[in-house]
């Protein structure tokens, strides 16, 4: 145990990502219930490796467009070999904690609110995986979300209040999922709005160490909905349309 402990506690001391994700695989490889430290760290070392390239396929697909509409055959050859690079190196960190977490994480998950993250988190990077694969295996991959989802949200809504910041971050990311990759604006205004109206009524239950969370949470909510309804009314013209929010961005902490 105490050379878990050491190894958790080098881990704050990293700078390199890739050493810090090829730590807490180590840790998750144990086959032992991770403790909430050790969950959140491994959550934003990933995050960190493919938030950078997901970032960086959406200005590279951009680019693409545009010059796809100018015509520039030999400047659109780079884009597009750049692009393949950047959506091998997706796949293949996807296919990293997607293994890590059907091999060891999700077996030794012991707590409903464990359970809930891992799940939740398996449904994002297969979301991931959708966001920029085509054909068969766009349509494998949001599959394979929706059933992570899915598993995630009924374990969320037996063991989890309505206000855990874990379970409005699977709400926020799975109703993103219904938007993005399902296309279906209505089921995610649904599921945010659920979400959102449950927390509400609930507020004052909601502890103060999950406090921050759970109301930032919420506020994301809260704009996807506005930026939704705002595009299904038809306001958001193509011209400035954004981005929904999801909560990749943040380390759960309860």
């Amino acid at each position: 145990m105490s050379a878990r402990k050491d190894k958790v506690h080098l881990i704050h001391l990293l700078c390199c990502v890739s050493e810090m994700v090829e730590s807490m695989k180590k840790v998750a490889s144990m086959d032992v219930e991770l403790t909430v430290e050790e969950r959140n760290l491994l959550s934003v070392a990933y995050k960190n490796v493919i938030g950078a390239r997901r970032a960086s396929w959406r200005i590279i697909s951009s680019l693409e467009q545009k010059e796809e509409n100018k015509g520039g055959e030999d400047k659109l050859k780079m884009i597009r070999e750049y692009r393949k690079t950047v959506e091998k190196e997706l796949k293949s960190i996807c296919n990293d904690i997607l293994d890590v977490l059907d091999k060891h994480l999700i077996l030794a998950a012991t707590t409903g609110e464990s359970k809930v993250f891992y799940y939740k988190m398996k449904g994002d990077y297969h979301r991931y995986l959708a966001e920029f694969a085509t054909g068969n295996d766009r349509k494998e991959a949001a599959e394979n979300s929706l059933v992570a989802y899915k598993a995630a949200s009924d374990i969320a809504m037996i063991e989890l209040p309505p206000t855990h910041p874990i379970r409005l971050g699977l709400a926020l990311n799975f109703s993103v999922f219904y938007y993005e990759i399902l296309n279906s604006p209505d089921r995610a205004c649904r599921l945010a709005k659920e979400a959102f109206d449950n927390a509400i009524a609930e507020l004052d239950t909601l502890s103060e160490e999950s406090y921050k969370d759970s109301t930032l949470i919420m506020q994301l909510l809260r704009d996807n909905l506005t930026l939704w309804t705002s595009d299904v009314q038809g306001d958001g013209e193509e011209q400035n349309k954004e981005a929904p929010q999801d909560a990749e961005e943040e380390a759960q902490r309860d």
